[in-house]
């Protein structure tokens, strides 16, 4: 393994922490529907999942997976069908971008999504973490997986910080590649099962320590928990938002598939002005589609 003991971390052995979680991933493992599907079925999930819970993914994945079970599927039908799809799963701008990648799949990877990392990044909609998540989730590669979960257990077992910085750093993506076993194999695992952790045990608000396959080893316990000292953790605003203005007029939009008049869409929000701006946005973005005085999508 890569992963070995660090003596700057107090001694930590990296491969122990590894093979502990990955033998709690074992036993503990949520039975999520994409974790037996094919690599479409991944990347959906995936897409889905970027700031979205999994309790909120878990139908609108199902329904999307029986009506487009491959790219090929997804790509023959227009991207307005994928935004109506979408439903409130919230940044509607993934819909589109899965449809760009579906079609990018159909037409260039012979409809096989692609296991390499560099085609992956190459998909539209795909970034750096996407990527590795595929790579490694579809096709149990060796990759750095890094998501919010992964970071929160890495700073908290090997910095004894309760959370991590707001974005991933360039140490951070370092250290992740210090943290990955050499196989592929026990890579691929140690993805998943880091992530599950930091999702159901080493959890932001309430770390459930005591079910913690490696309590004893995690530095920030080890402390006593010591609080962030870091600057302030704000959470997104949604109330009165652009971002709230655009899913209610998207919202209606999709609910009349053929069309709402702009004046009785623009009418649904309290606020003129914004309601103009968030459609402007929405026609900008080619999530909805005007034609004369009907908005549809």
């Amino acid at each position: 393994m890569s992963a070995a003991t660090d003596p700057d971390r107090g001694g930590l052995d990296r491969p122990q922490v590894v093979g502990r979680v990955n033998d709690w991933f074992a036993l503990n493992a949520r039975d999520l529907p994409w974790r037996r599907s094919t690599p479409w079925g991944v990347l959906v999930s995936e897409f889905m999942l970027q700031q979205t819970p999994v309790a909120r993914v878990l139908v609108p994945w199902a329904a999307w997976m029986e009506r487009w079970p491959t790219p090929d599927d997804l790509a023959t039908e227009p991207p307005g069908a994928a935004v109506a799809a979408w439903g409130r799963l919230g940044y509607p701008r993934r819909a589109l971008r899965l449809h760009q990648a579906a079609t990018a799949i159909a037409t260039e990877h012979g409809g096989q999504v692609p296991d390499d990392l560099d085609a992956l990044l190459a998909l539209p909609g795909v970034g750096r973490y996407t990527a590795a998540a595929i790579a490694s989730f579809a096709f149990g590669g060796r990759a750095v997986v890094l998501d919010t979960n992964v970071r929160r257990v890495l700073a908290r077992i090997e910095d004894g910080q309760q959370f991590p910085s707001a974005s991933a750093t360039a140490a951070e993506w370092r250290r992740g590649e210090q943290w990955l076993p050499d196989d592929d194999a026990t890579a691929a695992r140690w993805a998943a099962s880091a992530m599950e952790l930091g999702a159901v045990v080493c959890t932001a608000r309430s770390p459930r320590c005591e079910q913690c396959p490696v309590a004893e080893l995690c530095r920030w316990r080890t402390l006593g928990h010591p609080a962030h000292d870091g600057p302030p953790r704000k959470g997104q605003a949604w109330q009165g938002t652009d971002r709230q203005c655009r899913g209610v007029l998207l919202d209606l939009v999709r609910q009349h598939p053929d069309g709402v008049a702009v004046e009785a869409l623009l009418e649904v929000w309290h606020d003129r002005g914004q309601a103009e701006r968030s459609l402007a946005g929405l026609l900008a973005d080619g999530l909805a589609h005007q034609a004369g005085p009907m908005v549809t999508l």
